[in-house]
C-alpha cells in the first residue's frame, strides 16, 4: 500500500520542485505527503516491531499511543518537518532497557521496511536511516549475546 505521493499533481519529480520566491527545496518530509505520511508509516512501524517477539518484551506495559505521538514527532524531525518533539533525550528515554545492537538493528530494519512499503524513494530513505543510525550510541547500551 503507498501512503506517499512525492510527484505533484503535475507530474514534476520531488527533487524538481522548489519555492520560486526564495529559492528554497521541499524537505524530505514534505515530500513523501508530510503528517500524515508519516503518522501511516509509524503505524505501519509499530504493527511490525509490537509482532517482532524479539522486540515486543520492551513494549509491555507501555502507553503506545503516546509513544507512537513521540515517534511521528521524531520521524518528522529526521525527515526536515517541523521540530516539535518534547519528549526526554533519546539516552535517557531508553536508559536501563538493556537495549543491545541486534535489538536496534531489528527497530531500524522496521522502520526501512515501513518507509519502503509506503512507498518512500530510496535516497530518502537512506538519508532517514543514516540520522537514525547515528542515535545508536545514545541508545544501546548493552553487548548484542
Amino acid at each position: 500500500m503507498q501512503f506517499f505521493c512525492y510527484r505533484s499533481h503535475f507530474g514534476r519529480n520531488y527533487h524538481e520542485m522548489s519555492d520560486q520566491a526564495t529559492g528554497a527545496t521541499v524537505s524530505d518530509y514534505d515530500a513523501i505527503g508530510g503528517g500524515p505520511a508519516v503518522s501511516a508509516v509509524v503505524n505501519d512501524f509499530y504493527v511490525r516491531v509490537l509482532a517482532d517477539p524479539q522486540l515486543a518484551p520492551y513494549f509491555e506495559g507501555i502507553d503506545i499511543a503516546r509513544l507512537k505521538r513521540h515517534q511521528v514527532l521524531l520521524v518528522t524531525q529526521v525527515l526536515g518537518g517541523p521540530a516539535k518533539y518534547d519528549g526526554r533525550p533519546l539516552g535517557d528515554a531508553h536508559e536501563g532497557l538493556g537495549i543491545d545492537h541486534d535489538d536496534f538493528a531489528a527497530v531500524a530494519g522496521h522502520l526501512t521496511a515501513s518507509l519502503k512499503e509506503a512507498g518512500v524513494p530510496d535516497d530518502i530513505v537512506m538519508r532517514a536511516m543514516a540520522t537514525v543510525a547515528a542515535t545508536e550510541p545514545d541508545i544501546v547500551e548493552a553487548r548484542s549475546p
